[in-house]
């Protein structure tokens, strides 16, 4: 991932969310493919937790940039 576009406080402000989304897709019985699906990602076959989190946050922060634009 390409992050030198995106504000390092946006950044870490993403990964804070991300990482809350996810705690509460674990407590609810979900997978890291369900919460990387939940923000309309493509849903991988297998991934793990903190490569959810980033997409998740690179999510949020392009979703962001595309508004601005």
């Amino acid at each position: 991932m390409n992050r030198n576009p995106i504000n390092p406080l946006q950044w870490h402000s993403a990964v804070g969310v991300a990482r809350q989304v996810c705690a509460r897709v674990f407590r609810d019985g979900g997978s890291a493919a369900d919460a990387v699906a939940a923000f309309g990602l493509p849903r991988p076959e297998s991934i793990s937790w903190s490569k959810a989190v980033e997409a998740i946050a690179e999510r949020l922060c392009t979703r962001e940039l595309q508004k601005v634009a």
